[in-house]
């Protein structure tokens, strides 16, 4: 089983040590050896005493894509074998200078769980060796006055290879104790700078290694499509930060990470409201068919968020109730309630990513955004399509608002509510993405799609709460205990829907008001 570990770190190189080494990777020593020679840090940011810990030696194969996609997107893959965590180690970028590193035991082949976290850049793509890496490593503890561990210092003399290239090097690492300050990184750096230490170029020794071996991933080439400016050049830029993030949040909702899901889904929804909003720009033929793949992921992850959102609030409401209004084992049914539930949202959402569908849904994104199915309106002014659709899907969510405000309440103004959210969501995306291009007008209409769309998503919730709160009523009721704090729940929600259904029409008048301020620019 894969463990997670948050590594906060900082390296540096010695100044001068930022060249190509010979092929051969051999170096002039005496003359290294004289200037490599890393500071005393004992009395720096609260260091009080340095602890040798001793030198190990490390061997490390790298694991990349043939294009090296892992690389490309910062995330490196290696079976390593000597030192104290000897095994598979996968880093994923967090932050600058923040990687959170997923080991697994040593074996002989990668652990299927690791090559799930890359799956959506590696797709089909073997896995194979790139780099071998063997480092020298010496390791000392930073500690404070109370002999707690704030950082270990690494120094490691590596020599990386790649076929017949070789380069070698010499780098310091500074990596925090789970409980370290970050301040003491800085004040590390000011100490190191007076001794010719600074920070590295490289991101990672991967990335130096490839480097200097000739086998860095490529520059990003300039996107193709039309010129800057241009309404094509903005929704394909738009489209591409969306695609982003639908790949990046994989590994995140494979880990179980906090809001994960919630991301995906709302790139997926993005990706689909953009290619709705500009059919104008992009030819709808080529674009429909990834709409509704983009549709079915969103419901593969939408239903174990859904489930996360409802017992929130659920328990939320729950602990509201003074103990006297909640008789009976209420927190160990909504508990098991909901425990049910997630054996089956949460397997849904991880098998949607490991299905066919779904990497050749990304490889139909790339697809399209390598060759998009441009049609003339690509070519005009951005800020002038983009205010001329967001309008129109403003239009779009007038005409369902004032539908649903026709009709009584009940299942069917429910369902018509239902639909004006969505149409809010979809208005507010378009005002959005347009932000860059429009400035002020745009945000203006994406706040004013917000506060519509915030109404009604509270509105909804309550709908499927209310809906929840019968089975577990009945649940109580068939195991003989009493459902009388889930009827109460469900009153309240009734109480509750209510009286935003009250609130509508002054919500979207306000609303209105502030599109047509937006719409005067």
């Amino acid at each position: 089983m894969a463990e997670t570990q948050r590594e906060i770190e900082r390296k540096f190189e010695f100044t001068g040590d930022r060249g190509k080494t010979p092929a051969d990777g051999k170096r002039t020593r005496k003359k290294d050896d004289a200037r490599r020679q890393v500071p005393d840090l004992t009395g720096t940011a609260g260091i009080t005493a340095v602890r040798d810990r001793g030198t190990a030696h490390l061997d490390a194969v790298y694991y990349d894509t043939p294009d090296r996609a892992l690389a490309a997107d910062g995330l490196t893959l290696r079976r390593r074998t000597g030192g104290e965590d000897a095994g598979w180690h996968l880093k994923l970028p967090v932050a600058p200078g923040v990687r959170d590193e997923v080991r697994a035991p040593l074996s002989d082949t990668l652990p299927a769980d690791l090559a799930a976290l890359v799956r959506s850049r590696s797709r089909r793509s073997r896995l194979e060796p790139q780099v071998r890496l063997r480092s020298e490593r010496h390791t000392r503890d930073l500690l404070d006055a109370d002999g707690h561990l704030l950082a270990q210092l690494c120094t490691d003399s590596v020599r990386a290879e790649r076929g017949r290239a070789a380069t070698a090097w010499t780098e310091v690492e500074v990596e925090l104790a789970d409980d370290g300050a970050p301040a003491l990184l800085d004040a590390v750096q000011e100490r190191f700078a007076a001794a010719g230490l600074r920070p590295s170029d490289a991101p990672s020794k991967l990335a130096r290694a490839l480097d200097r071996t000739g086998a860095a991933p490529p520059p990003a080439r300039p996107a193709p499509g039309p010129a800057d400016g241009t309404a094509g050049a903005h929704v394909l830029a738009y489209l591409r930060e969306q695609r982003d993030t639908l790949v990046a949040q994989d590994p995140a909702v494979r880990r179980d990470l906090p809001d994960s899901v919630h991301r995906m889904r709302v790139a997926t929804r993005r990706l689909r409201s953009a290619f709705a909003t500009h059919r104008k720009v992009l030819d709808r033929t080529a674009t429909d068919p990834l709409r509704e793949e983009l549709r079915w992921l969103a419901a593969e992850l939408g239903a174990d968020r859904d489930r996360e959102v409802l017992l929130e609030r659920l328990r939320t409401h729950l602990a509201q109730l003074p103990p006297a209004l909640r008789p009976g084992p209420v927190r160990d049914r909504l508990r098991a309630w909901n425990t049910t539930r997630r054996a089956r949202t949460r397997p849904r959402a991880v098998a949607a990513l490991d299905d066919e569908r779904y990497l050749d849904l990304l490889d139909s994104l790339d697809a399209l955004l390598d060759a998009p199915p441009l049609r003339k309106a690509a070519a005009r002014p951005a800020a002038k399509r983009l205010r001329k659709a967001a309008l129109r899907d403003w239009d779009r969510l007038a005409d369902r608002v004032a539908t649903a405000l026709d009709l009584d309440p009940g299942e069917e103004r429910d369902r018509a509510l239902h639909q004006a959210r969505k149409a809010a969501k979809r208005a507010r995306y378009a005002a959005e993405a347009a932000a860059p291009a429009l400035g002020k007008p745009a945000r203006r209409l994406a706040k004013a799609a917000k506060s519509v769309q915030s109404l009604l998503g509270e509105h909804q919730d309550g709908v499927v709460a209310r809906e929840a709160l019968l089975g577990l009523g009945s649940q109580a009721a068939d195991a003989g205990e009493s459902a009388f704090a889930w009827g109460l729940l469900h009153g309240r929600e009734e109480a509750r829907s209510a009286r935003l259904e009250h609130r509508l029409p002054a919500v979207w008048a306000k609303a209105v008001s502030r599109r047509s301020r937006a719409a005067a620019k």
